[in-house]
């Protein structure tokens, strides 16, 4: 990881305070997994308030482990929001290149001007 970029951005805070940072809400994540699944509210849905990211996670049965893969989705989506997006570089397309896009569109032509209906002779 490179400590320049680290430094010049948010640090992203450790789990109790990003955990304080969002909302938690929990549900029937459903699915495989049988009456234990439908009857539990296992699921975890995370959403960070300061910048509006959700996460869900229903993997598990239990509520700690899909609230620790919550808050690992989430540290993943921060880390790659936070990461600088980099720049295109512009390039040309080489004169081959031209060539044979323009005879590949010649032959296109060629192959649709054979479908049309034949003018009609007076």
């Amino acid at each position: 990881m490179d400590t320049e970029s680290s430094q010049t951005s948010d640090p992203i805070p450790d789990d109790e305070q990003l955990l304080a940072e969002c909302r938690v809400e929990t549900f029937r994540s459903g699915g495989p997994g049988g009456q234990h699944q439908n009857k539990t509210e296992s699921g975890v849905r995370l959403t960070h308030l300061p910048s509006g990211i959700t996460v869900t996670a229903r993997d598990s049965r239990s509520q700690h482990r899909n609230r620790q893969i919550a808050l690992r989705r989430l540290r993943e989506a921060l880390e790659e929001r936070a990461r600088p997006e980099t720049p295109r570089i512009p390039s040309r397309v080489p004169v081959a290149e031209k060539r044979r896009r323009a005879a590949e569109k010649r032959r296109r032509s060629r192959i649709k001007q054979q479908r049309q209906k034949p003018e009609p002779e007076d």
